[in-house]
């Protein structure tokens, strides 16, 4: 499992929602195609190869019809030289600490097909947002259940699932390039969003 804008077409803007990694303030905003490199990188880092996206594939999930990315993005202050006078000049520096990448069928199905979190950023909430937005977004677009696959042996992922109220739904044999198993998990968006 592994987040997209729609290309060229009109779509709707990420809800700007605030929390806080590590003390630093981050909000979720839509993907901009200057932060494809980054987010790549950030997929490398978080999935081994066999699972982890090449760039094609990557690029062709957030192209997809009805696709979206989220991105996780927090300023940090950074020391750029100084003014006139010797006060120095901080300029804010977008940093993004994970994204998401989903896509809404016309079936009223939505599927996560990646969530990444930089491993400094994770059990902040990032990845709960980014989950929580996704999850949002789908339902505004009809979606009244949404799947998604990890590999068997990524417990953390697991873990986080089911604590999102996921729940497993079938085994996939050799679903990843490596020859690793997926589960594919799922969660009722219209039952999750009643009990809310």
């Amino acid at each position: 499992m592994q987040i997209s804008a729609h290309p060229g077409g009109k779509r709707d803007r990420a809800p700007r929602s605030a929390a806080t990694m590590g003390g630093v303030e981050f909000t979720l905003t839509d993907f901009r195609p200057a932060d494809f490199e980054t987010l790549w990188t950030i997929d490398q880092q978080c999935f081994p190869e066999g699972i982890a996206y090449s760039r094609r594939e990557l690029n062709a999930y957030m192209r997809q019809s009805g696709s979206f990315t989220l991105v996780a993005e927090s300023a940090k202050a950074q020391r750029k030289g100084l003014l006139p006078g010797g006060a120095s000049r901080m300029i804010p520096t977008r940093v993004i600490a994970g994204f998401l990448v989903a896509a809404a069928s016309r079936r009223g199905v939505g599927h996560v097909m990646t969530i990444d979190v930089l491993p400094e950023a994770r059990r902040s909430g990032v990845g709960s947002k980014l989950l929580s937005a996704a999850e949002d977004r789908l339902r505004a677009a009809g979606c009244h259940l949404v799947y998604l696959e990890t590999a068997v042996d990524n417990q953390a992922a697991l873990a986080f699932y089911k604590r999102h109220q996921y729940f497993l739904v079938q085994t996939v044999p050799r679903y990843y390039a490596n020859g690793v198993d997926a589960l594919v998990l799922e969660k009722n968006l219209l039952s999750a969003a009643q009990a809310s």
